[in-house]
C-alpha cells in the first residue's frame, strides 16, 4: 500500500508549537513514531525502559493544508487506514532546534511523504526565497496506544501551563525526579531523594500550593507519586506554546501518572511511571533485592504486533482480550535508561 502525505504549516503559531512537539518527544526517547491519518497526524514516543509514553495529535485544522490519502497495491483489496513512519529523532530534531530562529525567517514548512520510497521530506520556505530541503528515511512501525484509563484515577489537578512552569524552575537542572502530594487542603511538589543519599549534601525543594491556585482540584485519596522530571519539562514547553491548561491525573504510588492538555485542534498526553511504595510491598515478601527489568516481550502473529508494556498493560494496534492472563512486569521512574539495573523499580501487575 502507498500513503501520500502533505501538509503546510504557515508561521508563527502552528509552526511554534509542532517544533515543541518534536522537542518533547526528544526527552522520551531517541525514535518516534509518525502516524498519519485521515483526520489528523499523530506523534507517539515511548522510551526503551516503557517507563515514559508521549502523544501527541494535531488535528487536520491545525494545518493550512492537510491531504492524507490511502491507496492500496494490487496485491491488496482494501485501503490500510493509516502509514506508521518510525523515524530518529536525532535527523528530525535540527530541523526545529531553534524554535525562535524558525519564527522569524521561515515562512512556511511543507510536510510531504509517499510510502514507495520510504521519505519523509520536511521542506522549509525562509525569507528571500530561500528553501531548505531534508528527506529523511523511515522505518514503517505499527501505531502505538499505551492502555490507560486516565478517567478512572480519583485524583485530578488542572491548572494553566504557567503555574506548572514556574513551579519547575525551581527544580535544578540535575534533578531527576519529583514528588506529587495532594490532600484536599494542600497540593505540594518536592524533589525526590534518595533514603541513603548524603542527606547534608543534598538540596530539598519543597513548594506548597493552595487548592484555590489551581483551575480544578479533585481529590477522592490522599496519595503521593514520584515521576521522573525530564519527560515532564518536554510537555510543558510544549504546553506553553500552546497555552493550554495541564490535567494530572493520578492514583496511588506505583501507577501511572497522565499529563494531558487538550484543545480544539490538538491533544497530547504523556504518561509516567510512579515509583511503587516498596515497604507496603515488601511487607509480605522476601527480603529485598534489586530485580533486573526483563525484555519487552514481542508477539507477531498475521503482522499484529503486540507488546506488554512494563507499566502500561497491553500496548497494541488493535484490542486484545487480556483478561484471561496477568502480566508481571517491571517499572522505574529513573532518567538514566541505560542504568536499569541501578535504579529503583516497581512491580506492577497489569
Amino acid at each position: 500500500f502507498s500513503i501520500d502525505l502533505k501538509c503546510f504549516l504557515c508561521r508563527f503559531v502552528s509552526l511554534a508549537v509542532f517544533g515543541r512537539a518534536v522537542h518533547a518527544m526528544a526527552r522520551v526517547s531517541d525514535e518516534f513514531c509518525f502516524d498519519p491519518i485521515d483526520r489528523g497526524l499523530a506523534l507517539r514516543s515511548v522510551n526503551s525502559s516503557r517507563s515514559a509514553y508521549a502523544y501527541v495529535f494535531f488535528s487536520s485544522m491545525f494545518f493550512q493544508h492537510y491531504c492524507c490519502t490511502a491507496a492500496p497495491l494490487p496485491c491488496q483489496k482494501e485501503k490500510q487506514l493509516s502509514l506508521a513512519c518510525k523515524l530518529i529523532i536525532k535527523s528530525v530534531l535540527p530541523i526545529f532546534r531553534c524554535v525562535k530562529v524558525l519564527e522569524k525567517h521561515v515562512e512556511k514548512c511543507n510536510i510531504y511523504t509517499n510510502a514507495k520510497d520510504h521519505h519523509i521530506t520536511f521542506q522549509l520556505l525562509c525569507r528571500n526565497g530561500v528553501v531548505k530541503t531534508h528527506n529523511l528515511a523511515f522505518q514503517e512501525c505499527d501505531p502505538l496506544q499505551a492502555v490507560f484509563a486516565k478517567q478512572m484515577c480519583p485524583n485530578v489537578l488542572r491548572a494553566h501551563c504557567r503555574l506548572l512552569a514556574d513551579i519547575m524552575v525551581h527544580f535544578p537542572s540535575g534533578q531527576e525526579e519529583v514528588t506529587l502530594s495532594v490532600t484536599p487542603t494542600r497540593v505540594c511538589f518536592r524533589s525526590y531523594t534518595e533514603e541513603d543519599a548524603d542527606f547534608p549534601k543534598a538540596m530539598v525543594t519543597e513548594i506548597q500550593l493552595n487548592p484555590d491556585e489551581f483551575d480544578y482540584i479533585q481529590v477522592g485519596v490522599d496519595s503521593e507519586v514520584t515521576f521522573c522530571l525530564r519527560e515532564l519539562r518536554g510537555l510543558l514547553a510544549f504546553s506553553e506554546a500552546t497555552s493550554v491548561p495541564v490535567s494530572i491525573h493520578f492514583d496511588v504510588p506505583g501507577k501511572p501518572v497522565a499529563f494531558s492538555i487538550e484543545d480544539m485542534v490538538l491533544e497530547a498526553s504523556f504518561i509516567l511511571a510512579t515509583l511503587s511504595d516498596i515497604t507496603s510491598e515488601t511487607a509480605s515478601q522476601e527480603p529485598p533485592s534489586i530485580p533486573v527489568p526483563h525484555a519487552v516481550p514481542f508477539s507477531c502473529d498475521c503482522c499484529l504486533f503486540q507488546f506488554h508494556s512494563l507499566f502500561f498493560g497491553a500496548v497494541s494496534c488493535k484490542e486484545q482480550d487480556t483478561s484471561s492472563h496477568t502480566v508481571h512486569s517491571l517499572a522505574t521512574a529513573s532518567d538514566t535508561e541505560e542504568d536499569l539495573g541501578t535504579v529503583r523499580t516497581s512491580l506492577i501487575n497489569n
